[in-house]
C-alpha cells in the first residue's frame, strides 16, 4: 500500500507545510476571496501552457503571479468595488484557460484533473516543485515573522512601525500564487479552497498566536490528508474528495462545538 500512495504521501506532507503557513495567513487577514480569485484565473495560464505547448507548471506559475500583483494594485486603488473586479478577474481567467485549451490541437487530457485534482496521480516533477515552495513559504515565515503578524492584526501599528503594507500584502498574494499552482494536481483549483481553510480554522480555536496556528494547522491538514487517503483506499473512493470530506467533517465537529459552548 505504501509504495502505492507513496508520492501521495509525501504531496501530502508538502502540501500541509503551505497549508499551516498561508492558510492561516488566509484566514486571519481574510484572503479567501482574493485566494480563490488566484486559484481559478490560474486556469487560464494552464490552458495556455497547453496551447502554446510549454510546461503547465510553468504557465499556472507565470499567470498566477501576475493576478497576484494585478489583485494588489486593485485591492489598494479601488477598494471599495473589489469585490466586484475579484470577481470579474476570477470569471476571465477562467475562461482564457477553456478557450486556449480548446483550441489546442490534439488535446484530450480529462481537464478535469486540474479543476478537482487527483492526489494518487501527483508526478515526481511536481514533488520538487512543491519542496521549493515549502521552503520559500518556510523562510519567508522566519524572516518576516514580525511584519506578517503586525499586517495580520494591525496594520495601522504595522505602519506607525514603518512596515511597508502594500508590499508585504502583494509578496502575501504572490505566495499564495505560488501555494496555489503547487496545490494544482493533488486538490485541484476548485477544493484548494476548501483544504486551505479548514486547518487553519480549526488551529485558530485551539492555539494563542500565530507560530502556534502554522504548526498546528500543517499537522492537522497532514493527518486529514493521511486519514482521508486510508479512507480512499479501504472504500475506493476518489482519495482528493475523501480527504476534503475528512477535513469537513472534523470541520462540523468544531463549528458545532463551539455553537453549543456559546449557548451555555
Amino acid at each position: 500500500m505504501l509504495e502505492l500512495f507513496e508520492n501521495s504521501i509525501y504531496a501530502s506532507l508538502l502540501l500541509s507545510v503551505a497549508i499551516g503557513i498561508i492558510g492561516s495567513l488566509m484566514l486571519i487577514n481574510r484572503y479567501g476571496f482574493l485566494a480563490a480569485s488566484i486559484a481559478h484565473g490560474s486556469y487560464g495560464g494552464v490552458g495556455m501552457a497547453i496551447y502554446f505547448g510549454f510546461s503547465i507548471l510553468l504557465g499556472a506559475t507565470l499567470f498566477s503571479i501576475a493576478l497576484a500583483l494585478l489583485l494588489s494594485y486593485i485591492t489598494y486603488k479601488n477598494p471599495h468595488r473589489s469585490d466586484t473586479l475579484i470577481g470579474v478577474i476570477w470569471a476571465v481567467g477562467m475562461s482564457i484557460g477553456i478557450i486556449f485549451t480548446n483550441l489546442a490541437p490534439g488535446y484530450n487530457v480529462d481537464l478535469m484533473s486540474f479543476l478537482f485534482g487527483d492526489i494518487l496521480m501527483v508526478p515526481e516533477t511536481d514533488l520538487y516543485y512543491m519542496a521549493v515552495v515549502d521552503i520559500v513559504l518556510i523562510v519567508s515565515a522566519v524572516i518576516f515573522y514580525n511584519h506578517l503578524l503586525a499586517l495580520s492584526y494591525d496594520r495601522d501599528f504595522a505602519l506607525l512601525r514603518g512596515v511597508n503594507v502594500k508590499a508585504l500584502h502583494t509578496f502575501v498574494l504572490v505566495l499564495i500564487a505560488l501555494t496555489v499552482v503547487m496545490s494544482i494536481r493533488s486538490v485541484g483549483l476548485i477544493l484548494v479552497i476548501a483544504l486551505f481553510s479548514i486547518p487553519p480554522y480549526i488551529a485558530e480555536k485551539f492555539t494563542k498566536n500565530l507560530k502556534e496556528m502554522m504548526v498546528l494547522s500543517a499537522s492537522l491538514s497532514a493527518i486529514f490528508c493521511l486519514l482521508g487517503l486510508y479512507v480512499a483506499y479501504v472504500l475506493d473512493i476518489p482519495a482528493t474528495a475523501s480527504i476534503i470530506l475528512t477535513a469537513a467533517l472534523f470541520f462540523a465537529l468544531v463549528f458545532f462545538k463551539n455553537m453549543n459552548s456559546y449557548k451555555t
